[in-house]
């Protein structure tokens, strides 16, 4: 299992769009993904649980995965969101 902390910093946080980017990201990756916020954990390749954390600028999220490349999964959605989700 691996754990890595961000802080969301783009403007309307971690919906629509980003989450689309953000959800796609997970996807690649064969381990399996949580997002934790406020001791919610949900699976970070639903769009739905994703947004069901109402992850909005300026929230702190622990990223979670666990298999085989979960070090690569974490780091590069932890890329992608300081990254401010540009292409």
């Amino acid at each position: 299992m691996y754990i890595k902390q961000a802080t969301v910093n783009n403007q309307v946080g971690l919906h629509a769009r980003p989450a689309t980017f953000f959800i796609q990201k997970a996807n690649e990756f064969k381990s399996t993904i949580w997002v934790e916020k406020d001791d919610q954990r949900v699976n970070a390749k639903s769009l739905l649980g994703v947004l069901s954390l109402g992850i909005i600028k300026g929230s702190t999220i622990d990223l979670i995965a666990d298999g085989t490349d979960e070090k690569e999964a974490v780091d590069a959605l932890v890329e992608l969101i300081s990254s401010d989700f540009a292409d």
